[in-house]
């Protein structure tokens, strides 16, 4: 119980010890691993273009030799082919990307789940 009582310390000293940017990072990086179950909606100008529903998470690309994020997003989730705002019957996970600067989009979490 009192090595609980320590490492828990420490934890929060170190943690207390962070930049702003720091904890937002840990707290992106637990928000991810938790996951939400999100929902993209992507415009080509005011029309609904694609909509994927059961989102865990938005992802955004990294650089490999300088770490410096890259324009574009990815994630999985289900393609709601017929723009319904429901998973039917058919309706599969797939990988999507897209860009920073050719795309509007909107992503919430879904409030009927």
């Amino acid at each position: 119980m009192l090595r609980k009582i320590i490492l828990l310390a420490v934890l929060s000293t170190l943690l207390a010890a962070c930049t702003q940017e720091t904890q937002n990072r840990i707290g992106r990086s637990i928000n991810n691993w938790t996951g939400t179950d999100g929902i993209i909606e992507i415009y080509a100008g005011d029309k609904l273009a694609k909509r994927f529903m059961k989102i865990d998470k938005l992802s955004t690309a990294a650089g490999t030799t300088n770490d410096a994020d890259r324009p574009y997003r990815f994630g999985y989730g289900v393609l709601d082919a017929n723009l319904n705002g429901k998973v039917d019957s058919g309706e599969k996970k797939v990988y999507f990307e897209f860009s920073d600067y050719s795309t509007s989009y909107i992503f919430y979490e879904d409030p009927n789940s």
